[in-house]
């Protein structure tokens, strides 16, 4: 067995006081963050006989991205059956694409039917990690409160939890009403309003058809096009709901097919092939079907490959553009100014309501808060230039430290809990090595996650995503930490695979 020097733990900001590792007790696992893959890893882990968990919260109630997302028109790209997990299956569905509020209460019921309120600590905002390598252990930072020390944490707060606002010339002097799709204020009446939209990514296309029944006006801004695909959307029948309640198999069987089918997606959008061709074949005959002005049309032809940027899964967003009230914009913004927004050919378009489907502030180039592991080494430094880990879910240099939707763990074609259940099973298999009191820690070898990511890096030189075109994959200078680059197939084999040769074990 390997171990590093004795190192004393280097703290970012400091809670009303230090804790002290041998005073305090020490917490097995905490969680951080209590949305799907906070509360599943719980699962898990209660599961496998690790009970010792507490899970740390900043809102005040469950549900991660799906609590902040309930937007009008809000609702998941993946079919229901397969966007929730293989452990937690749910016959209830109402629609075969459900919309966020029935999957929020998807996710209060895994918390509530598996016993998880009690773990939750809410309200409690973690402000910096920092390990000590001569006790083993993780001290927790909290905001306003005494800090928690545990023996391993689960980075469970997801890569899309922080809204974020452009950086936009001109923002601070707009004197109407800014919204952010992850932000929604309900209490605002758009009735009778002029409403600009920035952005057409994945929420705008569900944002803008909820918008145009009720607005006077609505003025899209359109920096680039994507690819639309039609989506299967329907109304689940009882019959469905009593079959998959009296048999459950039959809705894992449902659940299965629906998995093959996405995985079967990946050679169209990961990689080049004929199948690539057929896809953007069917986006174009889609296009011209639901839009009939030729110039229209032309202003929604994206001009990259299909998957290269996220592919937008809608029926209602072309038809909606098409509505005498709503308008296309495609000329780039100049500035923001008091009464609204200045296009770059001189016109200045007045509104009262900015929505901002702009998405979020995603960790490619660094952490969301200081993270300090051995020797004092800063995560937030070492991933400056792109964040790398070891199967996504661990760094070296990190011990007992796990990351959910960590690096290069982001799927292109199916559904998000497929490869986070994967995710899941490694880590509990990981946290089990310790929490059984042989170990110390465990922290992956360097040269393990050294040769993994250059296996990664080389396979992504030959997917879509790093083909040319500009998106939130890609750091600013081209580097792709996000995506990973095969079938959701693949990535659960890999994650089966637990080799103790890559780790050094202390």
């Amino acid at each position: 067995m390997t171990q590093y020097q004795d190192e004393a733990p280097v703290a970012g900001r400091r809670s009303r006081r230090a804790a002290d590792p041998v005073a305090a007790k020490v917490v097995e696992v905490l969680i951080v963050g209590a949305g799907f893959a906070g509360l599943g890893a719980a699962i898990r882990l209660r599961a496998a006989g690790i009970t010792d968990v507490a899970i740390v919260e900043r809102g005040s109630e469950v549900g991660g991205t799906w609590r902040d997302n309930q937007y009008p028109g809000a609702a998941c790209d993946i079919p229901s059956n397969l966007y929730s997990f293989s452990f937690a299956q749910n016959p209830e569905w109402t629609r075969g694409y459900s919309g966020s509020r029935e999957i929020l209460e998807y996710i209060r019921g895994l918390a509530r039917d598996n016993d998880l309120l009690p773990l939750i600590r809410f309200q409690h905002n973690v402000e910096a990690l920092s390990f000590d390598g001569g006790k083993g252990l993780w001290t927790v930072t909290l905001s306003g409160r005494d800090p928690i020390i545990a023996r391993s944490v689960v980075m469970a707060q997801g890569p899309l939890s922080n809204a974020g606002l452009p950086n936009m010339r001109g923002i601070e002097s707009f004197k109407g009403k800014m919204i952010h799709s992850a932000r929604w204020d309900h209490s605002y009446d758009f009735t009778g309003k002029r409403v600009a939209v920035i952005g057409t990514g994945a929420s705008a296309v569900q944002i803008i058809p909820e918008l145009v029944k009720i607005a006077d006006k609505v003025k899209v801004f359109q920096r680039t096009p994507g690819w639309v695909l039609p989506r299967l959307d329907f109304q689940s029948p009882e019959w469905t709901k009593a079959l998959f309640k009296k048999l459950p198999f039959s809705q894992t069987a449902v659940r299965e097919a629906m998995y093959w089918v996405h995985e079967s997606m990946a050679l169209g959008m990961i990689w080049n092939t004929p199948m690539t061709r057929a896809l953007e074949l069917l986006g174009n005959r889609f296009r011209e079907a639901q839009v009939k002005d030729a110039w229209l049309r032309r202003q929604l032809t994206p001009d990259f490959k299909i998957g290269c940027k996220r592919v937008l899964m809608t029926n209602d967003y072309y038809p909606a553009l098409q509505q005498p009230n709503c308008e296309l914009i495609s000329w780039p913004i100049a500035n923001l100014s008091e009464q609204g927004i200045r296009s770059v050919e001189g016109i200045e378009h007045q509104v009262d309501c900015i929505v901002f489907a702009t998405g979020f502030e995603v960790s490619k180039n660094g952490t969301p808060f200081p993270v300090h592991g051995l020797g004092g080494r800063d995560l937030n430094a070492e991933w400056s230039r792109g964040a790398q880990a070891y199967k996504s879910v661990q760094v070296s240099g990190y011990p007992n430290l796990y990351f959910t939707f960590g690096p290069n763990s982001g799927p292109g074609h199916n559904s998000a809990l497929v490869y986070m259940e994967s995710q899941i099973d490694y880590i509990v298999r990981s946290v089990g090595q310790v929490a059984g009191g042989q170990l110390k820690y465990v922290d992956v070898r360097a040269d393990a996650q050294k040769k993994y990511n250059e296996g990664i890096q080389k396979r992504l030189a030959k997917t879509n995503w790093n083909s040319g075109c500009k998106s939130w994959y890609l750091s600013d200078d081209g580097f792709n930490s996000t995506m990973y680059p095969g079938f959701a197939t693949q990535f659960a084999r890999q994650m089966a695979s637990f080799e103790l040769r890559d780790y050094r074990l202390v």
